[in-house]
C-alpha cells in the first residue's frame, strides 16, 4: 500500500484533540475590524469545532491524525 498524501493547507490551519476532535480558528478576524462590534470581534475570537458534515472529508485529507 502506498502512503496516503496529507494537505498541508489544511494540516496548517486545523487542529486535532486528543479525543480526535478538529478545532479551527473563526474567519473574518484579519482585517476590516474597524467597523465590527467588539463584540463580534469577541466571539471571532474564540476557537470554534468544525461541524460533523465537514469531518469526514477533511479526515479524508488528513489521514494520520
Amino acid at each position: 500500500m502506498y502512503k496516503l498524501k496529507t494537505s498541508h493547507s489544511i494540516r496548517k490551519r486545523i487542529k486535532c484533540t486528543s479525543l480526535t476532535k478538529l478545532l479551527k480558528r473563526r474567519a473574518s478576524r484579519s482585517h476590516l475590524l474597524q467597523k465590527k462590534t467588539s463584540k463580534r470581534k469577541r466571539r471571532l475570537r474564540q476557537i470554534s469545532g468544525i461541524k460533523a458534515c465537514n469531518i469526514y472529508s477533511l479526515k479524508k485529507k488528513l489521514p494520520y491524525i
